[in-house]
């Protein structure tokens, strides 16, 4: 079986959640990834060097250059003559691109899968995390998108795949890239970070929040997570959220800090290596998945945490 690995990248370098998407496809049979952008020499260089990969196709044209989804799709589907399945990373953009590749190929996507049982059946969440479906398709070509958290990441280096270009399927017309506003931060990135540091509600303002979490991330050089419901009170921005309607994490080190540990928070960050929960209700269903449980006021307990370390 052929798959085919579409690349992640900002343009400048390959995003973390490809390396794992390839250790899926390597699962599958022989691994090819697809760099499309434009002026993306590196980063077609840079896949070339994933461990796994055996060719990379880039595709560089300007319609590619945003990753819009009306124009990388068809690319995806005129290559899928040659290969069996396509797989994509379970991100933003991966799920924009994937469900077009599907509609187009008029096939099923299997999202999110979790693993490999073979060459036709994986498995993935369902209920918010809360059982696992082990699931079989009877199509001819597969569209899998893969959850970053559940496999090993492919290495980045070691690897000599060869480079071929393919011509462009150009600018389909339907959609343009108008801009974006992305949030600049010194800290790590929330879905690669090896420690976050997460606030809930009961953090009681933006003020308190920033107050008592960022000094503990800065400390620890952790990115800054919140639930869904810090998120909704204004208390912390939409990209930090964590959740079945968030980002899924799964960093070395979570720590919770007064949050009570709702089914979809807790799909979004289960799989951490080390769960740290830090409330004062000590009958919280966040002490049910950690690994390390302080129960008392987070309005002390964090500041003496922080000034200890």
């Amino acid at each position: 079986m052929k798959t085919l690995v579409w690349v992640e990248h900002d343009g400048q370098a390959v995003k973390d959640a490809t390396y794992a998407a390839v250790t899926a496809a390597a699962s599958l049979g022989e691994v090819e990834a697809l760099v499309a952008g434009e002026g993306v020499d590196g980063i077609a260089q840079a896949a070339a060097q994933i461990a796994g990969v055996a060719r990379v196709l880039v595709a560089d044209d300007a319609a590619f250059a945003n990753n819009l989804a009306e124009n990388v799709a068809p690319l995806v589907v005129e290559l899928m003559g040659s290969h069996d399945a396509f797989v994509a990373p379970a991100t933003t953009t991966g799920k924009n691109i994937a469900p077009r590749v599907a509609a187009l190929l008029d096939v099923m996507q299997i999202s999110e899968i979790l693993s490999v049982e073979g060459p036709d059946s994986f498995t993935r969440p369902i209920y918010a995390g809360n059982a696992i479906a082990t699931v079989r398709t009877s199509d001819p070509k597969l569209v899998l998108t893969v959850r970053g958290t559940a496999f090993e990441k492919a290495a980045a280096t070691g690897g000599s795949a060869t480079v071929e270009a393919v011509a462009s399927t150009g600018d389909k017309g339907v959609s343009k890239f108008v801009g974006a506003e992305i949030a600049a931060s010194e800290r790590p990135e929330l879905t690669s970070a090896k420690i976050i540091v997460s606030g809930g509600r009961a953090l009681g303002s933006e003020e308190q929040f920033h107050a008592l979490i960022d000094p503990l991330a800065d400390k620890l050089n952790a990115a800054v997570g919140a639930s869904r419901a810090a998120v909704d009170a204004g208390y912390a921005p939409n990209d930090y959220q964590v959740g079945q309607t968030g980002k899924i994490v799964a960093p070395e080190i979570y720590i919770a800090v007064g949050i009570s540990g709702a089914i979809q928070h807790l799909a979004g960050m289960k799989d951490s290596k080390v769960i740290v929960a830090i409330n004062k209700d000590e009958d919280a269903p966040i002490f049910q998945v950690a690994d390390v449980g302080l129960v008392g006021d987070l309005f002390n307990v964090v500041p003496e945490l922080t000034q200890k370390l």
